[in-house]
């Protein structure tokens, strides 16, 4: 049977389109998560829905308004022990104790810069990790929490060093809502403040490993949790999705979850985001730039952010330049400058200062801010595309060696967070 291609799918319309879209979706069931019902039988509260929550206590033969009671002290108070729960009556905390759990991830490794950046190695029941890292903003008591949506990538960006890692699966909701709440735990943020009070963890950006279109119904599922106005209650302005560019589901993030997208784009040409970004060879730039000017909301308070990385001698022109403003054209733009940062064995140099700010000068004068972004944590190797996951390595060093020397990071591929924001 032939195959539509992609292209032709959005080109014929939405029905073909909404195929694509199956189609991804099917794939992504291929690596679900872990069952969120724990070996000794209880249930994981956190990463269900209100609806969700409402059912498991009309189970066990409670009032729907439990559910309410819950919600509140799970997601505005940051409280994991049912006995904390002052407004549930004893009897009811053990009844919950007995079915259930509140978890986080497991920290496995926090560190933290000397620049303020932070990064924590999490780890999950089945043993896999991933990482999420705070970066500072520029105002001493707001940044952005990078989270990840999937263990491994699938795209393969040559740039990347994670994507020299396969995906292995995607994470389920509780796992994508945990790294935010355990961020929180780590800064001592609970419970989420009503008055506009500001907090260091005041953005989300979901750009650490993985590619969260590909994982959406997880991703979606935990962005409604973190965005509803009973529990952690973030703006959807203050989230960050970013994508290599699935174009059939950047129309339905859009329209269902409304928030800030960044589009990892990285070259100008097809030939060569061909061979960087190998997802351009299903969704080539043309179709991906109609996507971002079809996005929902997307004005000059809500600019797309564009994430570019300077690669010497393959995409940092003054000609490549000039055609990025061309592909900007009628879109609310802001394009990120990220100074390639080299990983062993890496294919490509940074490009110079000098071609950096010359590709930045072009931009600029064309109306689009070009920040030329300052790489974070390195000294944590929490900087942004270098690093690869090393876990299973470390597990096999220290079983040979008998030491339990500190676990090495696992690598999240972080793409520009703060600035994109």
């Amino acid at each position: 049977m032939n195959q539509i291609s992609p292209a032709a799918a959005t080109a014929a319309g939405p029905d073909l389109n909404e195929a694509e879209r199956a189609r991804i979706m099917a794939k992504a069931a291929l690596f679900a998560p872990p069952p969120a019902t724990l070996p000794d039988g209880r249930r994981e509260l956190v990463g269900l829905s209100r609806d969700e929550l409402v059912a498991e206590m009309v189970a066990i033969g409670e009032k729907a308004f439990r559910a309410k009671q819950l919600w509140h002290w799970i997601y505005h108070q940051g409280v994991t022990d049912f006995s904390k729960m002052s407004t549930i009556a004893r009897p009811l905390q053990n009844k919950l104790a007995e079915r259930f759990v509140i978890g986080r991830p497991g920290v496995n490794l926090e560190q933290t810069s000397t620049d303020g950046t932070r990064k924590w190695l999490f780890g999950f029941r089945d043993n896999q990790q991933v990482e999420t890292v705070y970066i500072p903003g520029q105002e001493e008591d707001r940044g952005a929490v990078c989270i990840s949506t999937q263990v491994g990538c699938t795209l393969s960006c040559k740039f990347c060093h994670t994507g020299t890692q396969k995906l292995v699966r995607n994470l389920g909701a509780a796992e994508i809502v945990g790294q935010f709440m355990a961020a929180r735990d780590s800064y001592g943020e609970w419970p989420s403040p009503t008055d506009g009070t500001p907090r260091h963890l005041s953005t989300i950006v979901i750009m650490g490993m993985g590619e969260p279109l590909y994982n959406y119904e997880n991703v979606a599922k935990a962005m409604r949790i973190i965005m509803d106005g009973e529990g952690i209650g973030l703006s959807r302005r203050r989230i960050t999705l970013s994508t290599s560019g699935v174009v059939p589901m950047m129309d339905r993030c859009g329209e269902e979850l409304g928030v800030g997208l960044a589009v990892s784009l990285h070259a100008v040409r097809d030939d060569i985001r061909d061979e960087i970004v190998p997802l351009n060879r299903k969704y080539p730039i043309a179709e991906l730039m109609e996507a971002c000017r079809r996005y929902p909301g997307a004005s000059n308070a809500r600019r797309i952010t564009f994430e570019y990385v300077m690669l010497k001698g393959v995409n940092d022109s003054e000609a490549e330049a000039r055609e990025l403003v061309r592909l900007l054209q009628g879109i609310p733009a802001k394009v990120n400058l990220i100074p390639f940062n080299p990983w062993p064995g890496s294919p490509y140099e940074t490009s110079s200062n000098n071609a950096i700010h010359r590709f930045a000068r072009i931009v600029q004068d064309a109306g689009y801010a070009s920040p030329i972004r300052t790489p974070r944590g390195r000294d944590i190797l929490a900087a942004c595309g270098q690093l690869k996951t090393e876990s299973e390595r470390a597990k096999r060093n220290r079983a040979n060696s008998g030491a339990s020397a500190e676990m090495p990071a696992l690598a999240a591929h972080l793409k520009p967070a703060a600035d994109a924001a």
